[in-house]
């Protein structure tokens, strides 16, 4: 037998030997009405803790998040690009006082947002078909060409057009990166695992092409691709443990049963789209764009597409792209605005660190709660101070820096709530065969409403002033009702949970199907009896 092979006869008796119960036992009991995850061991501690216990997911998760580094470092240098003497110079349509500047100005912040609503919206059929893994590459290709676009402009209509080009490929990484990253990690570690996307758009493209190579394709992508022996080989690799280990196994078994519900639910509700021909699979995955919406994944399309949107109208890339003109409406001087813009990316970085530790222990919801309260408060006590003191700041400097200190408690308090988890949870709540499609929506969410954002924040602040931060404020108190009400917890469960966490597809007739699957899967994997009491050896499965 191949040195790859498992004989499942010597992994049933490490089960049994080394756990006290059969692996099978416990599926079997499961399939009499107790869900699967209630015997699910874990793999190691939850949260910061973890990611030391399985270095490689760890390595793959960081390396596949560094396609964020691209969008921060767009998204942080435009705020002090718009007010550099060099560049005002080289394109005046942006400067103060220019007919239609504020408008400019904000259609060129938001272009690489509209770009990235393009590159989310096409990201979920090639991440399907070609996989997560390569999907990748495509991104950075198309990145790299809107790089050297705005390198080369000469004015500011090419500049806009190359942000655009340049946009397409972010959101492509935007969306793929949290999908492939909740694939291949373990749900101990997943929300800590998922925060580096975020701290990577704080914290390079050549590299990330370069490498891709090396990280291993998302175990759930080639199940569904009926390639299940290479499945349980990186599952094993991703976990670091041997093909006999309980866990793995019982993951796997979980990601083969998940895939099979999956599809068979597809036929009966497409039975016409599956006779093979290209035409039906192309069809197959432009309606499985509509299936997001049906019965059983409506509620999740609802919480990740809100998430996203209420993540930019609590006013955070506001802050973000135009923090030096916020700065001057406190009273800052030029130097002093650049400064501090720095100073606040920092914040946001500080209060990300800490959800590396928060998100696994502490949960999404009460970090989600916790952060809208605390934006509450920021913004509702700038929008005082600079109603009150806008036009008096020279005899008020004490005030101006109390705006500003609320402008940092605003800053890490996003960056350790509604800055990771929006991007952590909808790439954990949706089926694997809805998965890219369900993060290619929450991820359009997310720049079509930065794009609105971007727009309409530099007229905002010309012609509201301290309205700006109350308009904030009341969008961070609907966020909260919204958590409240809407999003559930989805701490420590796996991707094959979701079901039971939304109360949804469990109903009869779909619990009939999923115990008929789960007993074929462990009749493929176990044998038909009891691995205790068989005799024979079940078959190798080749991974």
């Amino acid at each position: 037998m191949d040195d790859k092979a498992v004989n499942l006869d010597i992994a049933s008796q490490h089960i049994e030997t080394g756990r006290g119960v059969t692996e099978l036992a416990s599926i079997q009991t499961a399939l009499h009405g107790r869900p699967v995850w209630e015997e699910r061991e874990t793999y190691g501690k939850p949260g910061f803790g973890g990611i030391f216990t399985n270095k490689y997911v760890t390595l793959c998760a960081a390396f596949a998040t560094m396609g964020g580094a691209l969008f921060g470092y767009d998204q942080g240098v435009i705020s002090l690009t718009l007010v550099m003497p060099q560049f005002l110079e080289q394109f005046p349509e942006v400067a103060d006082g220019a007919a239609g500047s504020g408008f400019k100005k904000g259609l060129l912040t938001a272009m690489i947002e509209l770009g990235a609503f393009i590159g989310a919206m096409n990201q979920g059929w090639i991440a399907d078909k070609f996989s997560r893994k390569w999907s990748i590459l495509v991104a950075v290709v198309i990145f790299l060409l809107g790089s050297a676009l705005q390198t080369g402009s000469m004015n500011y209509h090419m500049l806009v057009g190359a942000r655009f080009v340049g946009g397409v490929g972010v959101g492509m990484l935007a969306m793929v990166a949290p999908l492939y990253i909740s694939e291949i990690a373990p749900p101990e570690i997943r929300g800590t695992l998922l925060v580096l996307q975020e701290l990577s758009i704080m914290a390079p493209a050549l590299f990330l092409g370069a490498g891709i190579s090396f990280l291993p394709y998302s175990p759930r992508w080639l199940a569904s691709k009926g390639r299940d022996d290479e499945s349980l080989q990186v599952l094993c690799k991703l976990r670091n443990l041997p093909p006999t280990d309980a866990r793995v196994l019982r993951e796997w078994f979980e990601i083969r049963s998940e895939t099979l519900y999956r599809k068979e639910l597809s036929m009966e509700i497409h039975p016409s789209l599956h006779d093979g021909s290209y035409t039906s699979r192309i069809l197959l995955h432009i309606v499985g764009y509509t299936d997001c919406f049906r019965k059983g994944a409506w509620k999740r399309a609802h919480v990740g597409i809100g998430l996203m949107f209420f993540q930019q109208f609590v006013g955070i890339n506001a802050l973000i792209y135009y923090s030096p003109t916020l700065f001057a409406t406190m009273g800052l001087d030029y130097q002093l605005q650049l400064d501090m813009s720095g100073v606040l990316n920092i914040c946001q970085v500080i209060g990300c660190l800490w959800s590396l530790w928060g998100m696994d222990r502490l949960g999404r919801r009460p970090l989600l709660l916790s952060g809208a309260v605390c934006m509450i408060i920021a913004h509702f006590i700038i929008a005082v101070l600079v109603g009150k003191y806008q036009s008096s700041w020279a005899t008020h400097k004490t005030e101006g820096w109390v705006s500003v200190a609320f402008l940092f408690f605003f800053m890490v308090t996003f960056g350790g709530t509604w800055g990771p988890i929006p991007w952590a949870m909808p790439a954990e709540i949706f089926p694997a065969s809805l998965r890219a499609k369900g993060m290619a929506y929450t991820t359009m969410s997310n720049w079509l409403n930065n794009f609105i954002i971007g727009l309409v924040t530099p007229p905002l602040i010309q012609n509201t002033g301290y309205k700006t931060y109350v308009f904030f404020c009341v969008f961070c108190v609907l966020a909260l009702i919204w958590v409240w009400f809407v999003v559930p917890e989805t701490r420590g469960r796996t991707l094959e949970e979701m079901d039971y966490v939304f109360h949804d597809n469990i109903g009869e007739a779909e619990a009939a199907r999923r115990a008929r699957i789960e007993v074929e899967i462990s009749t493929q994997i176990w044998g038909d009896g009891s691995a205790t009491e068989s005799k024979g050896s079940p078959p190798a499965v080749d991974v």
